[in-house]
Parts: C-alpha cells; structure tokens; sequence
C-alpha cells in the first residue's frame, strides 16, 4: 500500500518567493509494521550481514537508569497489543491476572548491576536500499545502507553510538542464522517494531536557522501573527509549509525545539560541512498533521516504529559530505 503526503495548504513560495531556490526533495520512508526479510529495506528489520563479518559491537560507557531486555520489550508490546485488541465490557480491566503479573516483572527490570562490561552488540535500526529509496547518497558501486545503534541514553549526543555499513548487496551471500543481541539494554524506546517502507518523495524549504536572517524574520513575523490571528487554522510554516515529520532520508535539518540550533562546529566533520542522512521522529503530530498521508486520513497511530526520541523529539544523523568512511554525527532536536 502507498503512502501519500497531501498537497501543502498553501504555496509557502508565494508567500515567500525566495524560497524557490532552497528547496530539497527528502523521502519520506513511512514505516508501517510488517514482516521484512534481508532482502527489504525496512526499520528494525533483519540485515543482509555477511555472514564471516564481526558484527559491530558499542565500546562506551553507560550510566543507565534501568536495564531490560530485547526480549521483554518484545514480550510487553506483544501483550499490550492483544489486550487492546480484544473487547472487554466497561470498567472491566484491560490485563488479566497472569497478563498484569507479565508486565509488573518487565516493568521492574533488572539490577543495574547486571550491565555487562564488555562491549555489547548493537540492534539495527534500518535497511534501505538504494532501489527503494530515492535520493540515497550511496558512495560509487554501492546500493544499500545499514544503520545500527545502540539503545541506551547516550545516542541523543554521541554518533559514535550509532554505525552506518554501505554495502553491494550482491556480493552478500550468507547471513548469519541468529544475529548477535545485547544483553541488555538501557531504554525500550530505542527498540523499533519491524516495519517495511512505503518511500515518497517531499519538497522541504529550511527551518529559520537555515535561512538568512531577514528572510528568517520575516517568516517568524507571519508566525506570530498568525498566533494572535481569529484564524488559528491558517497552516503555519513551522508545522505545515516547511520540513516534512518522520522517518526520512534527506532534506532539511529539522527545527530546533528544546534547545538553539547547533552552531557550524557541531555539525562539521573533517573540516567539511555535515548533511542531514536520517532522520528519526514521529509521522505527525497535532502541530503538523496536514502531513499525515491522505491514505490514512482519521489515522491517531503516529509512531508506528514504537521509537520514542526523549520526550517526543527528532534525532537525525548527519554524514559527512567529504567521505562516507566519516563517523555519523547526531543531533536531538
């Protein structure tokens, strides 16, 4: 099944014509739940992995708050989803005995104790493939991505948490039967539900840190009018007109809401400026839901993948633009 985008209410270059030269076509990747297999692009889904090639293991540091497990994240959803699905008369309990007794144990986790100290394995976190997936910056000869992470605190702010494989696919002929799996883990959120993809391609225009200054102003100006405006439903350039929500390859930085925008040296790699590759946030929310696709229009499930960035925010991970040999940078936003 596809996933459309709706047209934008209005054409923000009207409004603003020297937009018209800043756009960037982004795909949106809209993962759904499903059953992917090696052969797919997909979040949280299997790798095409050599079979002989040392799975990437996470070497630093952790000062988790909790500890659970790959399999009790697994065991919850799984036991929540049932429950929800089945039809239960009023003020009758959603778990039964032995179900609430499952997520009391899950919920109390582990003795932080427990951490093991060698380096534990990472999780993949999404597959794309470059016949998918327009506009994936592949290096030469190469046609799939492989994104792995580790699932504690940390990958808010160190992109030596989060590892990218290119790859030729075909060169790939044996995958390992059970790939490595943490031990632990330091936070369920970090855990994505398998999906497979329905990529679609977006216009963006740049968030205010990424437009001149005047023209940053005066797109602000609009914005607060239209905040002590009668009409609160005219679409925003924040939430509607500018930088498509969700799981996406490409495009603009996202806006920054909980902190100022990262200065040039955050984003700087060898010396060579950074560029968004991944980004990693909820399909919508209330401030943006004109971007929730018209195929699921009356839709609330907007975090199909179950990752769940702080509080509800944005992780996107830049590449370096120079070499895809450079380590990933990440940045919460």
């Amino acid at each position: 099944m596809t996933r459309t985008t709706p047209p934008r209410p209005l054409d923000v270059v009207s409004l603003f014509p020297e937009l018209a030269g800043r756009a960037r076509t982004a795909t949106r990747l809209h993962p759904r739940p499903g059953a992917p297999t090696v052969h797919d692009s997909s979040v949280g889904g299997p790798l095409l992995w050599p079979a002989g090639e040392d799975w990437p293991v996470c070497t630093g540091t952790h000062r988790p708050y909790e500890l659970t497990t790959l399999r009790d994240v697994r065991t919850r959803r799984r036991v929540l989803a049932q429950a929800w699905q089945r039809p239960r008369p009023p003020r009758t309990n959603l778990l039964t005995p032995d179900e609430q007794a499952v997520i009391d144990r899950i919920s109390a986790g582990y003795d932080l104790a427990l951490l093991p100290a060698e380096p534990q394995p990472l999780i993949p976190l999404a597959q794309l493939y470059a016949r998918d997936v327009p506009g994936l910056p592949c290096p030469d000869g190469m046609d799939l991505l492989q994104v792995l992470w580790c699932p504690f605190d940390e990958i808010m702010d160190s992109g030596a948490e989060v590892r990218l494989r290119w790859r030729r696919s075909g060169t790939v002929t044996d995958v390992p039967a059970d790939p490595p799996e943490p031990a632990y883990i330091g936070n369920g959120d970090y855990v994505p539900e398998p999906c497979v993809l329905h990529p679609e391609r977006v216009v963006e225009y740049p968030a205010y840190h990424d437009l001149p200054e005047e023209l940053a102003e005066r797109v602000i100006a609009r914005e607060r009018e239209l905040l002590a405006s009668p009409a609160p439903d005219q679409p925003r350039y924040q939430g509607n007109l500018s930088v498509a929500p969700g799981w996406k390859v490409g495009g603009w930085a996202a806006f920054f809401t909980f902190r100022d925008p990262a200065d040039p040296d955050e984003l700087r790699c060898c010396g060579a400026p950074l560029e968004p590759l991944l980004t990693i946030a909820d399909e919508w929310d209330p401030d943006s839901i004109t971007w929730r696709p018209a195929d699921e229009e009356g839709s609330t499930e907007n975090n199909p993948t179950r990752v769940v960035i702080g509080r509800g925010y944005t992780l996107q991970v830049y590449r370096c633009t120079a070499s895809s040999a450079h380590a990933p940078v990440t940045v919460m936003q």
